[in-house]
C-alpha cells in the first residue's frame, strides 16, 4: 500500500512539473525579442531528450538553429531526468507532449500512437543516405519510417596492455579457451598485488549479459538476445560456451574477488587503477576514462573472443532509434525542419568527431575524422559490427514467469550447477511467454528461415 501511494504521489508531482513547464513556456512565448517583435509570432518547437552526456553540444546546436533558420522556428530543448519514460507517458496522457522527442522504446511508442511517420518528409537524397541502416521494428513498421539511426554502442573486450605484457601475453584472446587461460596467467602474475585477470559487474544480471551477449552473436549466425531468428523461437544454448568460460574463471580464482556485489562504476575504478586484466563493455568507455576515471594505464579494446576463434556472425551494435515527431504536435512541419537539421550530415559528423557517440551513418564514417579521444579507435565499427533486426525479447519478458535469462546464467557462473538444465528451463519458459505475447498482439515478429547474421556484415564498414 505504501508503494502504491508513493507511486501516486510521484505521478502527481511529475504531472505538476509538466504543467509548470507548460506555464513557463507560455510565459516565454509572450516575451519580446531584441527587435521588439513578439516572440509568440515564432513557431515554438519543444524537444525532449534524456541524454546528459551531449547536452552542452546539443544545446549549442539548438541555439545555432534558432539563430540561423529562416522559417521563424524557435526550439526549446529540455534535458529530462531518469524518469524519462514515465514523463513521456504522462505528457501524452495529459496532452502536453513535446513536438520532437527521443525514442526510448520504439515498438511501444508506435503501438501507443506517439509517433508520426516521416516518409513523406524525407527527400530522395536523405532516403538514400539512410537506406542501408534502416531496421524493421527499430526505425520502421509496415513500411512507415518513424525515426532514423544516429549513433550506437559497439561492444568489445577491454584489456590492460601493461598487465598483458607483464604476464607474457602477446595479444588479446581470440578463443574462449585463451580468455580463460589469459585470465589465469594475469592472476598468477599479479594476485599478490591485488591484480586479477577478469571482472564483470555481477551485482546485477548485466554481469553475464555484457560478456555473453558480446561473445554469443559473434560465435553463431542465427541470433542474439537468446532469440533464434531462423526458427522464430528462443534458444539459449547460444550462451552455453560463454557461461562455461565465465564459470571456469570463477573456479580458477581469476575473477576479481567480490564480483557478486560489483557494479560497473566500481569495476571501472578498479580497472583504471590497474587491478583488472579484462572485462567486456561498450564504446562509452573512452569518455569514462577521460572524464570519470582518468587513468595512466595503457588499455585497448579488441573484438570479442569466440568459441573457435573465428567470428561467424556479427557483433551486435546496440542502437538504431533516435528522435521522432510527436503525433500530437500541432507544428509537425516545423518539427520536421528541426529533425532534418539534427540528422544533417554536418551536425552528425561534428557529433561523431567530438566523440559523443560512434556513428551508424555510413556517410559520416566515410568522411568524418576519427574522434581524438584515447581508446576510441578500438570501438570504431568494423566489418563484423552490425545492427540486428528487432526481436521479441522485451515483449516476451513482460509475459515470462520466473527470473530472466541473464539472472539464471549469472547464478550458474557464481555458484555452479547444470548449464544444460538452465538452458532447457529458459527455453521452455521463454517460448511459452513468446506464444502469449504473439497471441496478445505484443509482438508480430515471426520466424525468418532465410536469416543469417553473415548478411549483416560490412554494412557499416568493410575494414
Amino acid at each position: 500500500m505504501q508503494k502504491k501511494w508513493l507511486a501516486i504521489a510521484g505521478n502527481t508531482l511529475l504531472t505538476l512539473a509538466l504543467v509548470a513547464c507548460s506555464s513557463t513556456n507560455s510565459t516565454k512565448n509572450e516575451k519580446t525579442d531584441s527587435a521588439g517583435a513578439s516572440a509568440s509570432s515564432k513557431t515554438k518547437v519543444v524537444y525532449w531528450t534524456p541524454d546528459r552526456h551531449d547536452a552542452e553540444f546539443m544545446q549549442a546546436k539548438v541555439d545555432e538553429f534558432n539563430k540561423t533558420n529562416t522559417d521563424n522556428i524557435e526550439v526549446e530543448m529540455s534535458v529530462m531526468g531518469d524518469n524519462y519514460p514515465q514523463a513521456v507517458d504522462i505528457a501524452f496522457a495529459s496532452k502536453q507532449a513535446p513536438d520532437v522527442l527521443q525514442i526510448d522504446d520504439f515498438q511501444t511508442y508506435v503501438k501507443k500512437g506517439y509517433l508520426t511517420p516521416i516518409n513523406d518528409y524525407m527527400s530522395a537524397e536523405m532516403k538514400k543516405t539512410f537506406e542501408t541502416t534502416l531496421i524493421d521494428h527499430k526505425n520502421e513498421i509496415d513500411g512507415k519510417i518513424y525515426t532514423l539511426p544516429n549513433t550506437g554502442q559497439t561492444w568489445r573486450l577491454i584489456y590492460n596492455q601493461d598487465l598483458f605484457k607483464e604476464a607474457g601475453i602477446a595479444n588479446p584472446p581470440t578463443t574462449l579457451d585463451e580468455l580463460v587461460a589469459d585470465a589465469k596467467k594475469i592472476t598468477e602474475m599479479g594476485k599478490s598485488k591485488g591484480i586479477y585477470g577478469f571482472a564483470s559487474p555481477f551485482k546485477g544480471s548485466s554481469g553475464f549479459f555484457r560478456p555473453a551477449n558480446t561473445i554469443a552473436p559473434a560465435s553463431t549466425t542465427v541470433g542474439v538476445d537468446g532469440f533464434n531468428y531462423v526458427t522464430g523461437e528462443f534458444d539459449f544454448s547460444m550462451y552455453k560456451g560463454a557461461a562455461l568460460a565465465l564459470r571456469q574463471m570463477m573456479e580458477d580464482g581469476s575473477m576479481l574477488p567480490g564480483v557478486e556485489s560489483l557494479d560497473i562504476d566500481p569495476l571501472r575504478a578498479q580497472f583504471a587503477q590497474g587491478k583488472i586484466g579484462m572485462y567486456f563493455n561498450h564504446s562509452g568507455e573512452p569518455g569514462v576514462y577521460k572524464e570519470q576515471f582518468p587513468t595512466e594505464i595503457n588499455w585497448a579494446a579488441a573484438q570479442p573472443p569466440t568459441e573457435d576463434g573465428t567470428i561467424k556472425g556479427a557483433v551486435q551494435i546496440v542502437g538504431g532509434s533516435y528522435i521522432g515527431i510527436s503525433n500530437d504536435s500541432a507544428h509537425k512541419d516545423a518539427a520536421w525542419k528541426f529533425m532534418e537539421y539534427v540528422y544533417s550530415l554536418d551536425l552528425q559528423t561534428a557529433y561523431y568527431e567530438n566523440g559523443y557517440g560512434v556513428s551508424l551513418i555510413p556517410a559520416v564514417l566515410e568522411k568524418g575524422k576519427k574522434p581524438e579521444i584515447k581508446g576510441i579507435e578500438g570501438f570504431l565499427p568494423k566489418k563484423y559490427d552490425a545492427l540486428y533486426p528487432a526481436n521479441p525479447t522485451v515483449a516476451t519478458e513482460s509475459q515470462v514467469e520466473g527470473s530472466k535469462w541473464a539472472e539464471e546464467f549469472s547464478k550458474f557462473v557464481l555458484a555452479g550447477g547444470d548449464v544444460d538444465k538452465v538452458v532447457t528451463d529458459l527455453n521452455t519458459r521463454y517460448n511459452e511467454a513468446l506464444k502469449k505475447a504473439r497471441e496478445s498482439g505484443l509482438t508480430t515478429i515471426q520466424a525468418d528461415p532465410s536469416f543469417s547474421s553473415v548478411n549483416l556484415q560490412g554494412k557499416l564498414s568493410n575494414e
